[in-house]
């Protein structure tokens, strides 16, 4: 079975940075709260930018960054769950906007905060059966619009952005994915209808987040027999430095290898682990054979993680 490798990324933030005071304001919660139960000091909200503008810039430097030709796309997949519309889908939007060929699969995907893990697997899977080399895989949010400012909850948490990875198959990168689901609504939700708000029991995320994350690392190290020495970064979904931290003590790993931006941007939902991604390259921090485990989990409950080696 191929492999998969990321070709190149992009990123796009909104230029409004948006201080805890703002958003703490009307929840009732200062810098310092927020701080202490987050490791969050700002985030990036959509002005004018739209989910599919920012959707598409990413897309543009990643395509750039690969130096490769549009017509050679097979696949566009947008994963999100703030789209700008219900249908048409974001991506069939960035489609478009794009320039991209007519007759490749165009299509959103919403696993929530584990959106990029699952678009991932699903690409590959198109990939191996499409005539064209190359998938282009999306992460972008505006959580923004459906947050209760007045929620302690869920006031300081999210932010907007987006990030996009460029892939292709290949014999060379070893790929190894585990998704998940548990069909649960009680504990984070965002209606379609009625009251469009994030919804959370902090308390029960944090404790499902704590476990499902060193449990999915090991569990991908054990079946992809690897040892701790082996990985050179995790980067987790941007939730909350908290959970990072608890399942870096829990692996029992350097924490230098836990990749933490959420200080700048906030939870970015389907958006975090693209966004890191494409700084760690901005930083060379990932070179040839560098391995990396990514961890998504989210509202679903869903969750996942992949091994992916560059």
């Amino acid at each position: 079975m191929k492999g998969l490798h990321i070709v190149s990324t992009g990123r796009y933030l909104p230029k409004m940075v948006v201080s805890n005071e703002k958003v703490g304001e009307n929840a009732g919660i200062d810098d310092e709260w927020i701080v202490k139960r987050t490791g969050i000091h700002e985030r990036r909200f959509c002005d004018d930018e739209t989910n599919t503008f920012m959707a598409v810039e990413a897309a543009k430097k990643a395509i750039e960054k690969g130096g490769i030709d549009k017509s050679e796309i097979g696949i566009c997949m947008v994963a999100t769950f703030s789209p700008d519309n219900f249908t048409p889908s974001t991506a069939c939007m960035v489609q478009k906007e794009l320039g991209l060929s007519e007759d490749i699969p165009s299509f959103d995907i919403n696993a929530a905060c584990s959106g990029f893990i699952y678009a991932l697997h699903v690409a590959k899977c198109l990939l191996e059966n499409s005539k064209k080399k190359y998938a282009l895989v999306i992460g972008s949010e505006v959580v923004s619009r459906l947050v209760d400012f007045t929620d302690r909850q869920t006031a300081m948490l999210f932010g907007d952005g987006a990030g996009a990875a460029l892939i292709e198959l290949s014999d060379k990168h070893n790929f190894y994915s585990k998704l998940f689901s548990r069909g649960n609504i009680e504990e984070l939700c965002c209606p379609a209808f009625g009251d469009q708000k994030v919804r959370m029991n902090g308390k029960e995320v944090f404790k499902f987040a704590t476990e499902m994350l060193p449990k999915t690392v090991c569990e991908i190290m054990e079946e992809c027999n690897l040892e701790k020495s082996d990985i050179d970064y995790y980067v987790c979904h941007q939730a909350n430095k908290r959970i990072i931290d608890n399942a870096a003590k829990k692996i029992a790993d350097d924490e230098e290898k836990f990749y933490i931006n959420i200080d700048k941007y906030g939870n970015t939902s389907a958006a975090s682990i693209p966004i890191v991604l494409d700084e760690m390259f901005e930083k060379e921090l990932i070179k040839e054979g560098t391995r990396i485990i990514c961890v998504g989990f989210g509202a679903g409950f869903t969750w996942g993680g992949l091994l992916l080696e560059f």
